[in-house]
Order: structure tokens, then C-alpha cells, then sequence
């Protein structure tokens, strides 16, 4: 019998009152809970282990997310609105269990079911192992847009990849960094929804057939010599007590997972081996791609999520019975950073190959559909995929690619009077020994907007990096700010504060980030002053527990909580912090410590496994440590300690506690930025650079409330244009020779001079990131620091002043940005 079809508003419609939301209350979740609890996982609460406890309770809480994404769903099917895809690499989501408790408003309300059950939430929630689906700033950042984007009503869908690994799970031996396998799905994920019947065929590798013919319209026929299946699995993200959406991530299967043949000939390798080498695509985040291998999975696995979620945008336009000439009023597609680039080249190919659309159309779509953000100005972060890569594995991508540029340079030289040498520095394909295809260069002629991620880094990517695209087209690119989850930063990871800030201003701050200004005045109150100080040190108390479990060093909670946490990275300059602990440390040994406040330095964060210039300098911050900690002539004024293993768990718990926040990169090279706002979302002060957003932050909190130190982007571009020589400085500074001698000296190394030398040397005679220029200027700022923390009521005033200014930083007013300065696109909200 043949069913007769439904149009995508009657499959969003549901029948009676499914569409209704799920019940809130107290006798609700806990029935709830307990029903999958006993047929969902087979258990009696006697004997439930605490995972199954957290996935009773996960699969309670899913329950009434997902009910809130049906409703929003059909709402936007109502509406016919225009929905965001967000394509990126990388998602940072961290624990969904808090975040879901709090978007739904029954925290409490679970709190106290748990509590008939003699069950204690926060141990469960504790149990969630988060997923490892993303790195560090990138990924965190997609993930706060996911919540802005659900909180805001905005019709979009999250695209990435299902890492089955995710980056590695940091640890140290001996001070060194050692990496192990990021196992988040063992117990696997409650969370999740595998959709088999949405999967997509993904080619790579063979050649192109130019002679095939279908009518009188020449056709390009793409044989691959692989082929792989990418199948859907969708989680929902939940808004703040307003819609859901959904983040859909793509896993690699093969399109035959196993040889019956091959297994009945005792081939028993053989008859799995194409299910073994298609998953290996999802297997990882970001496979060492220091090899010509890793440069190709790193490359399959871009395309593969690429492809699959454009083939599904292409099936959703479809579904409404729209047309793709159409798609661009219909989709507005962002890529995250350079990694989904490629997306540029195969959309033109599924449209003129799959779908028959002539180039012209189909290039009109295409860049009428993308937007494109920039998120370094780093060359090594520039993606150029190598032409005998790219073409040994897209081989129909490349040829599209090569026309794209072709007619684009056509274009230059009949449009503009630029030079060929301009003309070269702007094409696609960077020629050479060695062609590359800049996959930047690619994204922004294919997108129709370009978007910088502060003030800073946007002006530069015109003056620097794009400077000719923006003369050629100067209203393409604009600037986006990147802003936080303050929901997740601050209501979630630090409740007594949360708790706090809504007793004096009420919770409409919770969805308005602006409103924070109203705490403001509570900075001159005395009482509140105290009552904001006590929650601080109850944070770090909390966190002086951690660090002695996970270290063994023991940290007084009344010390200054001074914080690096961030990606390890030369331009980031860690090294920077050791010299000054280094400084502190010489000064207290030669009497002169005085005036040096007690402090605990506290450092975290992960080194790319092939990166040994990053690992070297995590070797040195626990060498320093070693060497502080056990002196017992210092360690009562400082500490030093490495967490291990940085995740948005654990930030959960390091934000909150930090007194001083640490953004001390080389002017000029931080794009943005959000470690800063989480910081001083959560009362810390910050020491940095006129750097990414700490110029908007330092505006934002005014001068007088934040440390600034070093060179601005215009004095290291002079600085570097007249000649900067590092030796002239540790000649002319003997505070900092003694200090620079001391990495040589084997006293950090168990009398191995040459264990530390390669950071000795770079600084000495190479110092690309001027980090021995700014090095007296951070003194004399620390010096400030430790001043200002003997007045106790200055301290706390700007510490409130800090919090109460972030309202600029929220991922709400980011997404807000986009939407009105990009995507134009307008919120559907579902009523409370």
C-alpha cells in the first residue's frame, strides 16, 4: 500500500497533546527518574551504580529537553523561518547535566526529589564524564553559541564530527606531559539520539570523467575509489527556559561492514577491514598531522562532516519543498575557522554535478549561503592544503577550485587596476615548488560576509591578513566579539555567587547579561563587599582541595590565586609567568620579599602531543614548581602548581576561584579571547596586554580596574621594524640576566644545563613574541598587583566591578550581532 506523503509542517505537528511539555514537578521527576531507572536500565536503586544513577537521571532530564525541541521545531516549521547551520570542527559542550537542570528551571525542584530518594544531586551530576569533542577556545566558543543560539529563539542546527576519541587526556610523569586516550563515550552517552535512517555516502580518491554526457549539458561524473557512510547523531541543546536545538554530529561507517567472502576464506582481517578504515575518519580529534598520512585524515576528516552536513541541508530544503536556487533565503551557512572551508568547493560540486545547477547559478548561491569566521592571524593556523593532497583525494574539489580561482583572478584583472603581484598574493592557489590551496582565500570569496572576533584582531585582519580582499570588497568584512555562556560560567560552575548577585539585582540577569551594571553600586557597600569576598574563598577552599588531590601540593586559600589556564603555545607566553615567579623567588631568597604577597600560581592546560617547544615549558613550570614548593625559606609566600588535564569541568571549578586572571600574549596576536571574560565574569582582576578583548574588557571595567602592561600592537610592529635584539635587553637588565641564567644554571634540573637551554637560547637571540621587551613592564605590574591586594576593600570593590561589567561578553549579545550584522536572520521564540 502506498503511504501518502506528508509535507515537513505535518511531521513537525504532533498529535494531541504530545506537543505539551513534560511534567516539572517534583512527583513527575522522580517518577521519572525512577521508571528508567527500572525498565531503561534494569536497576533497583540498592544496587545502581553511580553511572546508572546518572543515566536515569540524564534520560529524565532528555525527556523534557527533547519535548521542548518538538515544540521548537514545529514552531520554526510554522513559521517557515530562516534557520543558522553552524559548521565547525570542534565543539567544547562540557557537562550537559547542570546546564539542562538549570535551562529547564528545576534544579531545586530535582534537588529536592532526589533528597525523598535519599539520592544527592550534586554527586550525580558529578558523574558525568563530558564529551571530547573539541580542544579548547574555538570549541568552547561553538558550544556557548549553541546556548545563545537555543536561548534566543534563533532556528539553527549544529553541524561536527562524533569523535569517538576525543584530544587526549593530559597527565605528567615527571613533569612532563604524557598523553592517554580520551575514552568519553566508555559508559556511553545518554545524551545522544542515533539517527541510522539519516546518513549520507562520502568519496573520496579516483578520478573524473569529463566525457560523460546527459542531454546536451556536459557533466562532470566524480569515480571515487572509496566510499564511506557518515551517519547522524543528534544531541539537544537546550535554551535558557526557551527553545531547543539540535547539535548533529556526523559518524564514519562503511557502506559494507563486513566481507562474508573474505571471513569464510579465514580472511578474518580482511573481512572487517573496511569498517576499520572508514571509522578511523571519526576516530580522533585531530590526529598528529605531522605526517603525510595525518595531513590526509586530518583532511578526510574535515570533508567528511563537510560533506555529509551540506547533503543534509540540501535534504531539509528539499523536504519543504523548496528550491535549491532558493537555499540561500532559506540557510545561512557559518563556517568556524578555516577547517569547514572546504564546504565552498562542495557545494558547487553538489549542486552543478548532483543537482545540474549551471556554474553561474550555482556560484551565486554559494556565496550568498556561506559567512566565514576568522579566528587567528597566525600563519600556521591559515590552513593551505597541499594541491597533491587535495587532489589525491578530492580530485573533482580541486578542479572546482581551480575554476573558482581562475574566474575570480579573471575578475581582478578586469575589475581593478591591482598589480599581478597583488594579484598573486590574493589567488586561491598559492604557487611554488610545492602548490597549496589557501583554504582562507577560499572561504572568504565564497562567503559574502568575513567576520573578525574582537575590535582588535578585526581591524588587523583588514590591515593585515585580508588587507587586499577588503580593498577589493570593504563592506565584506566586519567585527563579531566573541562573548561566553554566562549561564554555564557563572550560574552553573559558581552557584554562591550566582546566588548572591540574584539576592541584590533579581535573576533577570540570567537571560540579559546587561542587566549585571545594576550590581555595580553593591561595589561601595561594606557588607556586600564581605559577603562577596566569602564566597570567594569558599570557592577557593574548594579548589585547594582538588589541587591537593590531584597534586599532592597543599595551597593556603587566604594566598592571591593568580591563574594561567589556557592552550600551551610560545605566543601565549607561559614563560613569561615563570620568569616573573622566577624574579619573586631570587627576591625572597635574597631578603627582599617583603612586599611580595603570598601567592599560588596556578597553571593548566594542554600542549599539541607534537609540539615540543610547548611541552618543554610545561617541563619547566613544574621544574620551578619542584623547586619552589620544597624550599622551605619560600614556600610559604608562593606556590606553584600544574592541574592537569584543563576541561571545562575543571574550569568549572578554577574560574571561580581565581583572584587574578592572566592574558599576557604579545599585543597583536590573541584574536580574542574568552578565558578573560569567564575570569572576570567570575570577580577575578586581570594583568594583560592591550591584546584581543582585553582592550574591550579593559573599557569595559575601566583603566583603573584592571593591570596593564606591555608594548601595543603599533610598538611591536616598530619595535620589530627597527631591529629588536633581545641580547641588548639582558645585557641592560640584571634582575632578568640573573633570572634567564638560572634556566642554564641545572638548578631547575637536576644539574642538566642543557634540559631548559632551547628556551634560554630562543629568548636570547630570537624573541618573536618581544617577551623580553614586555618583561619589565610585567614586573612592575605584578608589583602593582600584590599592593593593591593589601587593601582588601580595594581588592573586592574591583572585583565587583569586574563581574558587574561583563555585560558587553555574553555569547547572547554575540549571536544577536551576527544575526542582525550577518546572517539576518530573526528569533522564533516558543512561549514559556
Amino acid at each position: 500500500m502506498k503511504v501518502k506523503s506528508k509535507t515537513i509542517l505535518e511531521y513537525l505537528t504532533p498529535p494531541g497533546n504530545v506537543s505539551g511539555r513534560i511534567g516539572l514537578s517534583k512527583e513527575e521527576i522522580k517518577t521519572s527518574f525512577l521508571e528508567h531507572l527500572f525498565y531503561g536500565i534494569g536497576r533497583l536503586p540498592a544496587v545502581a551504580s553511580p553511572n546508572d544513577l546518572y543515566t536515569a537521571l540524564a534520560l529524565t532530564v532528555r525527556d523534557r529537553v527533547f519535548s521542548d525541541f518538538v515544540r521548537s521545531t514545529a514552531l520554526y516549521a510554522r513559521e517557515n523561518a530562516r534557520a543558522v547551520a553552524y559548521l565547525s570542527a570542534e565543539y567544547l559542550p562540557g557537562p550537559h547535566l547542570g546546564m539542562n537542570l538549570l535551562n529547564l528551571g528545576i534544579t531545586e525542584t530535582t534537588r529536592e526529589a532526589l533528597v525523598e530518594l535519599e539520592l544527592d544531586l550534586d554527586a550525580i551530576v558529578n558523574q558525568e564524564v563530558e564529551p571530547g569533542l573539541g580542544n579548547g577556545g574555538l570549541g568552547r566558543l561553538a558550544s556557548c553559541y549553541m546556548d545563545a543560539l537555543a536561548t534566543l529563539g534563533i532556528p539553527s542546527i549544529a553541524y561536527g564530527i562524533r569523535y569517538e576519541f576525543g584530544i587526549f587526556t593530559q597527565g605528567l610523569k615527571d613533569g612532563w606531559q604524557v598523553e592517554a586516550t580520551d575514552k568519553w563515550l566508555n559508559n556511553g552517552n545518554p545524551w545522544e539520539i542515533s539517527r541510522p535512517e539519516i546518513n549520507y555516502d562520502v568519496r573520496f580518491g579516483g578520478s573524473t570523467d569529463h566525457d560523460y554526457e546527459e542531454g546536451k549539458v556536459s557533466r562532470v561524473k566524480w569515480n571515487p575509489d572509496t566510499v564511506i557512510k557518515g551517519i547522524a547523531y543528534d544531541t539537544p541543546i537546550l535554551g535558557y527556559k526557551s527553545n531547543a536545538i539540535i547539535m548533529r554530529l556526523w559518524k564514519a561507517e562503511a557502506v559494507e561492514s563486513f566481507d562474508f567472502s573474505a571471513f569464510n576464506m579465514g580472511d578474518y582481517y580482511r573481512s572487517v577491514e573496511e569498517k576499520l578504515n572508514s571509522e578511523n575518519i571519526t576516530k580522533v580529534l585531530y590526529p598528529n598531522d605531522e605526517t603525510i598520512t595525518g595531513k590526509e585524515l586530518r583532511l578526510k576528516q574535515q570533508y567528511f562532516f563537510v560533506s555529509c552536513s551540506l547533503q543534509d541541508i540540501i535534504r531539509l530544503q528539499l523536504l519543504q519543498n523548496r528550491s535549491l536556487e532558493d537555499l540561500h533565503e532559506k540557510f545561512t551557512i557559518q563556517l568556524n575557522d578555516t577547517h569547514p572551508s572546504i564546504g565552498v568547493a562542495e557545494l558547487m560540486r553538489l549542486l552543478l554535478d548532483e543537482h545540474e545547477m549551471e556554474w553561474d547559478e550555482a556560484w551565486s548561491v554559494t556565496t550568498k549561503t556561506f559567512a566565514y569566521t576568522n579566528h587567528t592571524l597566525l600563519p600556521e593556523a591559515l590552513e593551505k592544503w597541499p594541491v597533491s593532497i587535495l587532489g589525491k583525494l578530492l580530485p573533482r574539489h580541486l578542479e572546482i577550485i581551480y575554476e573558482i580561482n581562475r574566474r575570480f583572478i579573471k575578475d581582478l584583472r578586469a575589475t581593478t587596476d591591482f598589480n599581478e603581484e597583488k594579484i598573486a598574493r590574493m589567488s586561491i592557489i598559492e604557487e611554488g615548488d610545492r602548490p597549496a590551496v589557501r583554504m582562507a582565500h577560499l572561504a572568504t570569496v565564497g562567503s559574502y560576509k568575513v567576520n573578525g572576533v574582537s575590535a582588535l584582531h578585526s581591524g588587523l585582519l583588514k590591515k593585515q591578513v585580508l588587507n587586499d580582499f577588503d580593498d577589493l570588497w570593504p563592506d565584506k568584512l566586519v567585527n563579531v566579539t566573541n562573548g561566553i555562556s554566562h549561564r554555564r560560567f557563572l550560574a552553573v560552575s559558581n552557584p554562591k555567587q550566582s546566588a548572591l548577585i540574584s539576592e541584590k539585582i533579581g535573576e533577570d540577569w540570567l537571560k540579559n547579561l546587561e542587566k549585571l551594571k545594576d550590581l555595580t553600586p553593591y561595589a561601595d557597600d561594606g557588607h556586600f563587599r564581605q559577603k562577596w569576598m566569602e564566597v570567594k574563598l569558599e570557592n577557593k577552599k574548594a579548589l585547594t582541595e582538588l589541587i591537593e588531590d590531584k597534586t599532592g601540593i597543599k595551597v593556603e586559600p587566604s594566598m592571591i590565586f593568580d591563574v594561567l589556564a589556557k592552550r600551551l603555545h610560545e605566543y601565549k607566553r607561559q614563560h613569561l609567568k615563570v620568569l616573573h615567579i622566577l624574579n619573586l623567588y631570587q627576591r625572597i631568597k635574597k631578603g627582599e620579599g617583603k612586599n611580595i604577597a603570598p601567592t599560588a600560581f596556578i597553571f593548566a592546560g594542554k600542549a599539541a602531543p607534537g609540539y615540543v617547544f610547548a611541552k618543554l615549558i610545561i617541563k619547566l613550570i613544574t621544574s620551578v614548581g619542584d623547586l619552589v614548593n620544597n624550599d622551605e625559606e619560600v614556600n610559604d609566600k608562593i606556590k606553584v602548581v600544574f592541574l592537569p588535564n584543563f576541561s571545562v569541568k575543571l574550569a568549572h571549578r578554577v574560574y571561580p576561584a581565581a583572584d587574578l586572571s592572566e592574558q599576557i600574549s604579545m599585543a597583536g596576536k590573541e584574536a580574542s579571547g574568552t578565558g578573560n571574560m569567564k575570569f572576570a565574569l567570575n570577580g577575578a582582576l586581570t594583568v594583560g596586554t592591550l591584546d584581543g578583548a582585553n582592550i574591550e574588557i579593559r573599557e569595559e571595567v575601566g583603566e583603573e580596574n584592571f593591570f596593564l602592561f606591555g608594548l601595543t600592537t603599533e610598538e611591536v610592529q616598530a619595535e620589530k621594524a627597527s631591529g629588536y635584539d633581545p641580547l641588548n635587553i639582558y645585557k641592560e637588565d640584571p634582575e632578568l640576566k640573573a633570572v634567564l641564567d638560572m634556566l642554564i644554571s641545572g638548578e631547575l634540573s637536576n644539574g642538566d644545563k642543557e634540559l631548559f637551554r632551547p628556551i634560554y637560547d630562543n629568548l636570547l637571540h630570537h624573541d618573536p613574541y618581544l617577551l623580553l621587551r614586555d618583561y619589565r613592564s610585567y614586573i612592575e605590574s605584578q608589583d602593582e598587583v600584590h599592593r593593591v591586594w593589601k587593601d582588601k576593600e580595594q581588592w573586592a570593590r574591583m572585583s565587583i566591578i569586574n563581574a558587574a561589567s561583563m555585560g558587553k561578553f555574553s555569547s547572547d549579545r554575540s549571536i544577536q550581532d551576527y544575526c542582525d550584522h550577518i546572517w539576518q536572520v530573526e528569533a522564533v521564540r516558543v512561549k514559556e
